[in-house]
């Protein structure tokens, strides 16, 4: 079977129209959003990210204590557990004297291969950096992504790597198709393929197997 993946994204941007992600102000409050989003909602990271307001850049992060960044970043859950990895983070991004552009420079191999030994970097998380800070074309695979497939009838991998293969062996590796192609898939699974799904007025709903058990 064939999976048209470009097909879906028409659909999607059709529909919603540019999404013009990652919602930050800078790479570095990207990459910190992206770790404070794991494992909750982003209405709870804005929170958090509201208490670290004044504190938004790479030296003002360092300063803080584990502990002072974990009562800031309280709303997001696990809030022990992100500070921790927040700070394992700053550390590989000091070594690159917080410098984007220099990071930008690696090959996206290596550089994902980097982020995925970082404490608490896994596998979503690096991809979203990749994509949204280091602009790096990659598919990121996440909850929304294996419901939205799954449900239009699309048997993925259950891994995440052979996943992400399979659809970026298909589409052009261009960098905001990618970006735009994570948000829609986002925005579709929060307007219309939620857990209980309203299919009525669904743009892929023509095309969907809707396998909901």
């Amino acid at each position: 079977m064939v999976y048209d993946y470009q097909v879906i994204y028409e659909k999607l941007f059709n529909r919603y129209g540019p999404q013009s992600w990652w919602p930050s102000e800078t790479p570095f409050e990207m990459m910190i959003g992206a770790i404070l989003v794991q494992n909750t909602s982003w209405v709870n990271v804005v929170q958090a990210l509201l208490k670290l307001e004044s504190f938004l850049k790479p030296e003002m992060i360092e300063k803080l204590t584990t502990d002072e960044l974990a009562q800031l970043i309280r709303s997001s859950g696990f809030f022990n557990i992100k500070a921790k990895r927040i700070k394992s983070f700053m550390e590989w991004f000091k070594a690159y004297d917080y410098d984007i552009d220099r990071i930008k420079k690696i090959d996206k191999k290596e550089l994902r291969e980097e982020l995925l030994t970082i404490n608490g970097i896994g596998r979503e998380s690096a991809d979203v950096m990749l994509l949204y800070a280091f602009d790096k074309p990659i598919f990121v695979v996440d909850a929304y992504a294996r419901r939205i497939f799954y449900r239009i009838g699309y048997s993925m991998p259950e891994a995440y790597d052979p996943f992400r293969n399979l659809v970026e062996e298909v589409l052009p590796k261009e960098l905001v198709l990618y970006n735009e192609f994570h948000a829609l898939l986002v925005e579709h699974a929060k307007e219309h393929c939620k857990a209980t799904p309203i299919c009525v007025g669904c743009p892929l709903v023509d095309s969907c197997e809707r396998r909901l058990e």
